[in-house]
């Protein structure tokens, strides 16, 4: 378990990650990566039950986690990297030619801490609730944990999950919802607006929790041990947490244009300089 101030400065460090890893190749997605930062932080640092010294892929005897919106692959493999699952030096090779850090996550290269190929929106979940159900039919008392785009919830896989997951009383399963309101064209009011997300989870079936800061590293960690506390009662379990995409660069803040741009030397600077390195740049 690490402090408050100690999850900070991974916080810092892993938004440095980000912007020099998209950099480096002029490709990638940093805008949602910078707004995760305290989710996957927070979750594997002081959440998740796992070995990263003994990943293998069946994952018995541990809590999973589930990517499903796999372009935000930048701060996931970040935090991989400074939890032990491989050298931090390896984030250097990101999106490059037989690199195991592809754009999005794959599994062909065999990188620990990733268990699907994820990026095609829409499947992480399906995905989520069928690991779930086994480790209830296994007997494992772990949990299962996944993440989704609030773009992402425009595909009809992910209520058709939904539906099985409540169907099931799927409830050793967490998922969340980064709700920052962009996807790659716009705003999601713009492009195909949500409506009222709590109310949609709840008429599926689902015990839904409010994170109303999930840049908040205090705030993150409190919601997800609450969510913790509603497991093993008949429902699963929807986070619906609010971010800001580019969140701790203030160029990048709230704008739906680095959902997929990388940063220019000039803007790699200028981001950098408001981001304490903390923990040793790779």
């Amino acid at each position: 378990m690490k402090t408050t101030d100690e999850l900070k400065k991974i916080c810092s460090q892993v938004r440095r990650d980000i912007v020099r890893m998209v950099h480096a190749p002029q490709s990638g997605h940093p805008g949602g990566s910078l707004g995760c930062t305290e989710y996957f932080v927070a979750l594997y640092f002081n959440i998740l039950k796992h070995n990263p010294q003994k990943f293998n892929m069946e994952g018995m005897g541990e809590d999973l986690f589930f990517l499903s919106n796999g372009h935000i692959s930048p701060v996931w493999y970040s935090v991989l990297a400074r939890s032990g699952y491989f050298p931090t030096k390896e984030l250097a090779t990101f999106r490059k030619l037989n690199s195991r850090l592809q754009g999005h996550p794959t599994t062909h290269e065999g990188l620990p801490g990733v268990r699907i190929a994820s990026g095609s929106l829409g499947q992480g979940l399906s995905v989520a609730c069928g690991a779930a159900l086994a480790k209830k039919l296994n007997g494992d008392t772990n949990l299962v944990y996944s993440l989704h785009g609030d773009g992402e919830l425009q595909e009809g896989q992910i209520w058709e999950a939904a539906l099985f997951a409540s169907a099931h009383k799927i409830d050793n399963l967490i998922s969340a919802v980064d709700v920052n309101g962009q996807q790659i064209d716009g705003t999601t009011d713009k492009v195909m607006p949500l409506g009222d997300l709590r109310a949609k989870w709840e008429s599926f079936g689902w015990d839904v929790l409010s994170c109303n800061d999930g840049n908040n590293i205090e705030e993150v960690i409190n919601t997800l041990n609450t969510a913790k506390k509603k497991t093993g009662k008949g429902k699963p379990i929807m986070i619906l947490m609010k971010t800001a995409m580019g969140f701790g660069d203030d160029f990048m803040v709230n704008s739906h244009k680095w959902h997929g741009v990388a940063p220019n030397d000039e803007q790699l600077t200028k981001a950098l300089a408001q981001l304490n390195e903390t923990l040793g740049d790779y």
